[in-house]
């Protein structure tokens, strides 16, 4: 396997070349993934449909897998697509070079390239060493996943309140990654903190 880390648009290149195979919008099901017009999508719903009069067709709604936009139209159902394997791999984020965040596949140690433009809102509580799920399309990383749950050191906040164990009263929390959060005001600075990276929420304070 070779990467490719130049430029600005960082791939993962596969040695072999990827089995692809036509599909007609007759045999489209829920998760299929195609191509059309160079850009691949995934149905998420599809209905066959037989007029009384007319040629029958399929209205099918689908979803951009790389922009996650969801439009409906109706096919043929002897119209042909190209087929797209979406590839998920679980790797570690090591560091960041500028634009360019570097992640390791921990069984072939080879280190991959993403843009940070491919990195969604919730990348900012990824600390490095942690693991993360990247989707590829054709070797190019087009999304990455942070794990669900982390736990963060708090690194500014203001003073506690020693006893008040309120947790519906809050402040703002700088973590160890630079996310700003809000926190229950009993928490302190240098205490350990699990975060839902999906809604960017404070659950509770980890004692270690």
């Amino acid at each position: 396997m070779h990467f490719d880390c130049g430029g600005s648009h960082p791939k993962i290149l596969n040695a072999k070349k990827e089995k692809t195979f036509m599909i007609t919008a007759g045999d489209f099901r829920n998760g299929v993934t195609f191509e059309m017009e160079g850009k691949v999508y995934q149905v998420i719903e599809f209905q066959h449909v037989k007029p009384g009069k007319g040629a029958a067709f399929v209205r099918t709604k689908y979803r951009d897998v790389v922009t996650g936009a969801i439009r409906e139209a109706s096919f043929n159902p002897t119209a042909k697509f190209e087929t797209v394997q979406v590839e998920r791999r679980e790797l570690q984020y090591l560091y960041a070079d500028g634009e360019l965040y570097y992640f390791m596949d921990m069984e072939s140690y080879e280190q991959i390239p993403v843009d940070a433009k491919k990195l969604g809102e919730n990348f900012k509580f990824v600390k490095e060493n942690e693991m993360c799920k990247l989707s590829s399309i054709k070797g190019e990383v087009f999304s990455v996943e942070p794990p669900t749950f982390v736990e963060l050191v708090v690194t500014e906040t203001e003073p506690g309140v020693r006893g008040d164990t309120a947790t519906n009263v809050t402040k703002a929390a700088t973590l160890e990654t630079g996310a700003i959060v809000r926190v229950p005001i009993f928490i302190n600075e240098g205490e350990l903190i699990r975060i839902d990276t999906r809604t960017g929420e404070y659950l509770e304070r980890v004692n270690k």
